[in-house]
């Protein structure tokens, strides 16, 4: 039983999604099939096309197209948030079949910072890992078990989302005022994104950033609130 840090990774997503995005734009517009609209498109112009879809939010062109990632090293407190978002697919590691004896967990930065509490934190998860192996040993079924199992445990999940849907994710995710483990997760996958579909995702991310506005209303993260009428993307020239 051991600490351990978070690992996202891009293992799939749609083959050239930014010219997959352009096509479906054109096809709204031509009479020419998207497969020959794709081929015609210049990179200069599948970057003003999706600059134009989405600072005019029109976004259902986006979700055409989808991506996915393995994350793995973060607590069940966290998948508990993530799994909140609707419009994706999930497949998590199960604590019914897998067992949990010797289960890895995460410490939060907080607890982390605190010697003392931080040594108590590691004492109770070693009286769980032994309750938990004690019940398994006697009989208890591992679904049975799991019901001792703390939030801290680590667990592994695959999420596939579109790009409209991570534009909604990302947005509410990578706020500052979101939980810290989830934001995290959410910058990593912002920044393996922008490595595929840069001319995407360089428009995704929280919405103080994005529309100018905070729906908080109310902020901690230093950055001045603005209420105010909203112009999608209105910082991008």
């Amino acid at each position: 039983m051991r600490e351990i840090a978070s690992k996202i990774k891009l293992i799939s997503y749609t083959k050239n999604p930014e010219k997959v995005i352009s096509a479906a734009v054109r096809q709204c517009y031509s009479s020419k099939s998207a497969a020959q609209l794709m081929q015609k498109i210049t990179p200069q112009k599948r970057g003003e096309l999706i600059r134009q879809v989405i600072s005019s939010g029109h976004t259902s062109t986006i979700e055409h197209v989808s991506f996915t990632f393995t994350i793995e090293g973060v607590s069940r407190s966290m998948t508990h948030e993530l799994v909140r978002h609707r419009i994706a697919s999930y497949s998590q590691q199960s604590q019914r079949y897998v067992s949990a004896a010797d289960f890895k967990y995460i410490v939060p930065p907080t607890i982390r910072s605190n010697k003392k509490l931080l040594k108590k934190y590691k004492d109770e998860l070693i009286l769980i890992k032994n309750l938990y192996e004690e019940m398994v040993n006697d009989g208890i079924p591992k679904e049975d078990a799991r019901f001792i199992l703390p939030n801290a445990c680590e667990t592994k999940i695959v999420v596939t989302m579109n790009a409209r849907s991570l534009f909604n994710f990302l947005a509410r995710r990578m706020c500052n005022r979101a939980q810290w483990e989830i934001r995290f997760v959410a910058h990593q996958m912002h920044k393996l994104l922008m490595k595929v579909a840069p001319n995407v995702f360089k428009f995704a991310g929280p919405t103080c950033k994005t529309e100018d506005i905070c729906w908080e209303g109310e902020r901690n993260c230093g950055i001045p609130a603005k209420l105010k009428k909203i112009k999608l993307l209105s910082h991008v020239k």
